[in-house]
């Protein structure tokens, strides 16, 4: 067989193994090199300062291109739930109620920009409840947020609301009167003004109020001072929610100020000679007495009549007072009353004859 012949200059190269062998051995030497520590330090340090430059232009492009993306921020809102209804025509007379609304927020996550979020507060932002055409009773609704411009809601929770629809209905109550404890020698008098409200709530809960007082007052002779309103049920409890109108009412102290008065205990008169109190409670034991200062310091009881009978009962009493005195408070006592048995006149007379006989017996 003849030699491999090349037709041109220069000689031929190697064949294919005798070249892939000497680069593997080649690349393995490279890479064995960035194991020592000089070698790396010195690739480190070739060209450094077109390095530095490369690599702070870099850092400036990525500042610039992500600065939008790294000044965003989130910040989260207890946002209250406002409960739009338009059931019905604008001219019918039907309304209508949300209560029992849970939860009455709705935690809103919103992202933006720092000095955006910072200026919002959250009135800025609406959690919209719509009920329109929800039929009354319970319900399950979704509540739609409204984000504030260059703003981006992030995150709502919860995503639903429970509540109850409710036709609404308006009361007009009597206002109670609060007043702090009078002082003992004080009488002191009141005006309310209105002495009525209108009380406005779905009607379930219309329903629970039986009473609307003022917050409690203490009042100087002749001062006024406004007092809100509050609706409470039988058991004295807050009822809510209810729309009182109007919210507050002026409430005015008449008296001048102290009058001459004085606590006296109360003494009831005695029963019946056929009679027997085995217990009494009085209620109260003692009286305010207005009078004349002359006639207080000679007074140091009042006496109290009462139409005893046999039993158990509860009485009033009728408190006995000399002219130009008035008690302020009324009394009534609780008794326990037995017949006293009287002595039998059968009994004594087997007695007396036999003493007269034996005194004819006697006399004979």
């Amino acid at each position: 067989m003849s030699a491999r012949h090349c037709p041109r200059s220069p000689p031929c190269p190697p064949r294919g193994p005798a070249m892939s062998g000497g680069e593997a051995q080649g690349k393995r030497k490279q890479w064995q090199r960035w194991l020592s520590p000089r070698y790396v330090w010195r690739r480190l340090r070739h060209n450094i300062g077109p390095k530095l430059v490369s690599l702070g232009a870099a850092l400036v492009l990525w500042s610039v291109s992500t600065g939008d993306q790294r000044a965003q921020v989130q910040q989260s809102y207890d946002v209250p739930i406002t409960v739009r209804d338009t059931t019905g025509a604008s001219g019918s007379d039907e309304r209508r109620a949300v209560s029992d609304l849970n939860p009455e927020t709705v935690r809103v996550t919103l992202t933006g920009r720092p000095e955006r979020l910072n200026e919002l507060r959250p009135s800025n932002i609406e959690a919209l409840l719509d009920v329109t055409g929800v039929p009354e009773g319970s319900f399950n609704r979704p509540v739609q947020i409204v984000a504030p411009s260059n703003t981006v809601l992030s995150k709502q929770v919860p995503e639903r609301v429970q509540g109850f629809v409710d036709s609404e209905l308006s009361r007009t109550l009597t206002v109670t009167l609060g007043v702090a404890s009078p002082a003992e020698n004080s009488l002191p008098r009141f005006e309310v003004r209105p002495s009525e409200v209108q009380a406005t709530a779905p009607s379930r809960v219309l329903n629970q109020v039986t009473r609307v007082v003022t917050s409690p007052v203490d009042l100087d002779p002749g001062e006024e001072r406004e007092a809100p309103l509050i609706a409470l049920d039988s058991r004295g409890r807050v009822v809510e929610p209810v729309t009182l109108h109007p919210a507050s009412v002026s409430v005015q102290r008449l008296d001048t100020g102290t009058l001459p008065v004085k606590t006296l205990p109360v003494v009831l008169g005695a029963p019946p000679a056929s009679l027997r109190v085995q217990s009494q409670t009085l209620q109260p034991r003692t009286v305010r007495v207005v009078a004349a200062p002359e006639l207080l310091g000679r007074l140091r009881e009042v006496s109290g009549q009462v139409d005893y009978r046999v039993g158990s009962s509860t009485l009033p009493v009728t408190l006995r007072l000399p002219d130009g005195a008035q008690a302020l408070e009324t009394v009534s006592v609780s008794l326990v009353v037995e017949r006293i048995k009287a002595p039998d006149p059968g009994a004594g007379a087997p007695t007396q004859q036999k003493s007269g006989a034996s005194s004819s017996s006697g006399g004979n």
